[in-house]
């Protein structure tokens, strides 16, 4: 009887690929009726910048097309673009169906919310405003995140390995950790001398509770028999520590980085907002105050591309240093 090779069935490309370009050229044609309602349908009130974003998206309906023909023979771009295909398409529906209900009927009243054309208008003249700000997050949340992450994974490895720690450490984090970092507003902003520092304590304080109890789940649940077979071989303490319990708890101490990264963008959001001179917070509450809802917008379209790009290079990371474990942990 002829054995079966699941892995190789498993990796197998699907043999239907007609379906996928169909999707592809359907997404082009999605973006180009887009581009024909921005064009021919006559808007309520004036809105600026309507051929040049009707132009972007003939353009990106164009490539659409050059793809879905060439279909795989592009390689990685073709394999990209088919798996992505369905979102390009609902995001071409979406694009219509806003400018639809905003600049054409008007059944999303403005300035509440601003039509694409209005979007665009913010992102190329107001781009060096926006610009400054995300840059001041991304310094700002990359030191909280820093000093959290380093504080926590300490903690947990400490609280893992030692029983001692442990004793003393776990009511003050089951107590303390659960807490929401924002709850330490008050008290942030009276200890520390600059608004700065007192929300780099926040965002710490936020990433450092998730890293801490997962790195200590990861320490505490290593096989014991790893331990015994190096201190066979006459491990030391050290050693046991830093080359056998951290490499097989790192697992889970990304799966703390990451919920850890979550929380504290969140408190990031809400520390810029209470007294920093820059940020996506800080921009959001100007915004807010002069009614400029499209800059509101534009913001939020900023935070949510700027973490999900730093969720993606943390999962690279985690690829590079878990490469030993590939195919066994997914997440």
């Amino acid at each position: 009887m002829a054995s079966i090779d699941i892995e190789a069935e498993i990796r197998a490309e699907p043999p239907a690929r007609a379906p996928v370009q169909r999707v592809t050229l359907l997404a082009a044609l999605s973006w180009f009726a887009a581009a024909a309602i921005l064009l021919l349908w006559q808007d309520l009130t004036f809105q600026p910048l309507v051929r040049e974003l009707a132009l972007i998206w003939g353009a990106v309906g164009v490539a659409l097309v050059a793809l879905g023909l060439a279909g795989s023979r592009l390689g990685r771009v073709g394999r990209w673009t088919a798996l992505r295909a369905p979102w390009l398409l609902a995001i071409g529906i979406g694009m219509a169906v806003w400018t639809v209900l905003t600049a054409k009927t008007g059944l999303l009243p403005q300035p509440f919310f601003p039509t694409p054309q209005a979007l665009l208008e913010v992102f190329i003249y107001d781009w060096p405003k926006i610009l400054h700000s995300a840059s001041f997050s991304v310094w700002l949340l990359a030191k909280g995140f820093f000093f959290g992450a380093l504080a926590g994974f300490a903690i947990g490895v400490g609280m893992g390995w030692s029983r001692a720690v442990s004793y003393w450490a776990t009511p003050l984090l089951r107590y303390i950790g659960p807490l929401p970092a924002t709850a330490w507003l008050p008290l942030a902003f009276f200890i520390f001398p600059t608004s700065g520092s007192a929300s780099v304590f926040l965002i710490a304080f936020s990433t450092a509770f998730p890293v801490a109890v997962l790195t200590w789940s990861g320490i505490a649940s290593v096989n014991r028999d790893y331990y015994e077979i190096a201190r066979t071989l006459g491990a030391s303490p050290l050693f046991l520590i830093t080359r056998v319990a951290i490499p097989a708890a790192l697992p889970h101490v990304f799966v703390g980085l990451f919920m850890g990264l979550s929380t504290s963008f969140a408190v990031l959001v809400v520390a810029e907002m209470l007294g920093v001179e820059a940020g996506l917070g800080w921009y959001l509450q100007w915004a807010q105050g002069w009614a400029a809802y499209a800059n509101m917008y534009a913001a939020l379209f900023v935070m949510a591309a700027m973490c999900s790009g730093l969720i993606t290079l943390l999962f690279r990371i985690r690829d590079r240093v878990l490469v030993w474990q590939k195919g066994v942990v997914r997440w």
